[in-house]
């Protein structure tokens, strides 16, 4: 009974857990305890692979950047929304002013799995530079991956109660001798705890040292994390595979280009003592050949044969072999697995016409879906920042609550966005003429495709509707103007005469 079993659960998937039998009962894993998934991402590999230095993948990795990238750049940088006018412009103009690293920390988080900012508040210590800026200001440090090497969590919520850092300095004392120490610090809120390892500077506050904010300063960015995983995964992980048999297929497809690229003559001889004497001069071949004597071709443009004897070069037609369909066949691998367009890699345009339609929306879902990931982090940093900005400058912030809002990933070119709104506005031109629907209705349908039409009806500020009555109006001084000054020309000339 028990071999069946086991016979039977062997067919079955490697995604099933194994079940046992102990008597009457069922034991194995559906007895075990639930475990939170600590493994991490080899943060060193991800880097090599993403920057094609590792010599086991150099002929494949080449993919990864373009995949990493790509995804990094569609996404983008969210601009805040909040009820509270003064919070969105701290938060907008704190996101404009660290721009740059909000995109690195995306192409992080996706090509490590993970990526961690410390939000603090400093002094200007340049303030010759910085005239207008405050004394203080607040800071988006990016930490390195490696540096946090464990996250304290909570077991109900699972939200991080700490961080543990360690990371290696170097240092110069007085008499010019390098030293070296590491050290370990504990993130707690309201608190942190620093501890070193080796030799300590002078001035390096070391203990237990209070903090003025009562939260987590640490904010972790994770890349496509399930609830069981405690850090993030990298998009290269699933295809690695691929890049590995990429590189090496085509290094045999190399090695064997190699080898059959030189052409080899062949030699169809009878008399083959007359053929070396006509030739190379040699009177006794024997002898020649007991001497290890080699022909040199070079030189020879004309080989003298008699008539039955016949010489050609042998050349292969094509060196790869079938290894140029196993590389295109892993090159649509890396494509599909990586949601990727075919174009990103730089092929061939034509030939990649029909996929740039076909797999734009399959890019479009993707970069959506790393912005919902993000989404939540990016909100923490915000209720951070607003939190630095209050307590630091005495601002009153009604509320930390924001939304985000990403820029739309249309995958239209310019042409084919103008000939969309060309039709729009004929389709509800048409509409209100023939009054189908109201103006304010074809407005606020229109306001969907252009950016820039504000609310047709407005409590605060210019609406639409006024600035199509503002123009109006310019329009109708500009035709009086004219017809003004045409008759004052009428008046001067009937005065003259």
């Amino acid at each position: 009974m028990a071999n069946w079993i086991n016979k039977a659960i062997g067919e079955m998937s490697r995604l099933r857990t194994n079940i046992g039998m102990f008597g009457w009962g069922v034991v194995g894993s559906w007895s075990r305890p639930y475990k939170l998934d600590s493994s991490k991402v080899d943060y060193q590999k991800a880097r090599e692979l993403y920057d094609n230095t590792d010599d086991e993948y150099k002929l494949g990795a080449g993919f990864v950047k373009p995949v990493v990238n790509t995804a990094a750049a569609f996404i983008g940088v969210p601009r805040f929304r909040s009820q509270d006018e003064d919070a969105e412009k701290i938060l907008n103009e704190f996101m404009e002013r660290y721009r740059a690293r909000a995109t690195r920390i995306h192409r992080n988080s996706i090509r490590d799995g993970d990526s961690y900012v410390w939000i603090t508040r400093e002094e200007q210590k340049n303030k010759t530079l910085y005239p207008s800026s405050p004394s203080t200001r607040i800071v988006l440090n990016i930490l390195p991956p490696e540096q946090v090497q464990d996250i304290i969590l909570d077991p109900i919520t699972s939200e991080p109660m700490a961080y543990i850092l360690e990371s290696e300095h170097t240092w110069v004392d007085d008499e010019f001798n390098k030293k070296k120490y590491k050290m370990i610090q504990i993130i707690k809120a309201g608190e942190r705890i620093v501890k070193v390892e080796g030799a300590k500077p002078p001035d390096l506050e070391t203990g237990q040292i209070p903090s003025m904010w009562n939260f987590l300063p640490i904010v972790h960015f994770k890349n496509k994390s399930d609830e069981h995983e405690k850090y993030g995964k990298s998009d290269t992980e699933a295809i690695e595979p691929f890049l590995k048999a990429y590189h090496d297929v085509m290094i045999h497809a190399i090695t064997g280009s190699k080898m059959h690229s030189t052409p080899k003559l062949k030699l169809k001889i009878k008399d083959v003592a007359a053929f070396l004497r006509n030739n190379y001069g040699i009177d006794d071949p024997v002898k020649f050949a007991k001497e290890g004597k080699g022909i040199n071709l070079d030189g020879k443009e004309a080989l003298f044969l008699s008539e039955s004897e016949d010489a050609e070069f042998i050349e292969v037609r094509s060196a790869t072999g079938d290894a140029k369909l196993l590389l295109q066949l892993l090159f649509y691998c890396i494509v599909d697995t990586s949601e990727t367009p075919e174009f990103v890699f730089g092929v061939h345009t034509p030939s990649s016409l029909a996929s740039t339609k076909e797999q734009m929306p399959v890019l479009v879902r993707k970069v959506e879906r790393k912005r919902d990931q993000f989404s939540e982090s990016w909100q923490h940093v915000a209720r951070i920042v607003l939190a630095m900005t209050s307590h630091g400058e005495n601002k009153n912030i009604e509320t930390y609550e924001t939304t985000l809002e990403w820029s739309e990933v249309d995958p239209r070119d310019s042409k084919e966005s103008a000939e969309e709104i060309e039709i729009i506005v004929k389709a509800l031109s048409q509409a209100v003429t023939n009054e189908l629907i109201s103006e304010d209705a074809a407005v606020q349908y229109l306001s969907r495709f252009i950016d820039t039409m504000n609310d047709y009806h407005s409590t605060e500020g210019d609406s639409e509707e006024q600035r199509i009555v503002k123009s109006k109006l310019k329009r109708m001084r500009l035709e009086d103007g004219q017809f003004l000054e045409k008759q004052l020309k009428e008046i001067d000339k009937l005065l003259r005469v």
